[in-house]
């Protein structure tokens, strides 16, 4: 289950957007082997806004433009994916029958300035930044060199796939 929420009017948020974000997030758990259902809550905010969620939750006081606040904790992920062979998750996981994997809080309005700066589409920003915030709610960081290489190489083999190029 994917919740998706807009709480901004500074840049348009059409259904088939909000349909195209929910297929994104799909196919990028489907890549990542989870195979059960889950929950996943969206929220499409402007740049005030996760100023201010960067500040109250990170005590950093500017904006960004996509935060992931996880559920969950992993083994520490490696190149190889090899430490997650066998990781499954438990009950302690679930609400009912739905893995919670957290929240992912998105600047439309950052993204729409993103994708002028990069010279690519303005979907194809969103969906590159929901991949990323995905790949953080499943354990992915990039605070090391060796994580920020798989977490790119993962980032840009699941947007190769769905055939979005910049």
């Amino acid at each position: 289950m994917i919740y998706i929420e807009n709480m901004q009017s500074k840049v348009e948020a059409p259904e088939e957007l909000k349909k195209q974000i929910e297929a994104v997030i799909d196919f990028a758990l489907k890549e990542e082997e989870v195979n059960q259902s889950y929950e996943i809550s969206v929220l499409l905010v402007d740049n005030e806004e996760i100023k201010r969620i960067n500040k109250e939750h990170r005590n950093i006081d500017k904006e960004t433009d996509v935060l992931s606040f996880p559920m969950l904790d992993y083994p520490k992920r490696n190149v190889f994916r090899e430490v997650y062979k066998d990781f499954s998750f438990g009950k302690t996981f679930l609400d009912g029958e739905n893995l919670v994997l957290g929240d992912i809080v998105l600047s439309m309005e950052k993204a729409r300035e993103q994708s002028e700066e990069y010279g690519h589409s303005f979907f194809r920003e969103v969906f590159y930044l929901i991949i990323h915030s995905v790949l953080h709610l499943l354990g992915y960081d990039h605070m090391t060199e060796e994580e920020k290489t798989l977490m790119r190489l993962r980032e840009e083999q699941i947007l190769e796939k769905l055939n979005i190029i910049r």
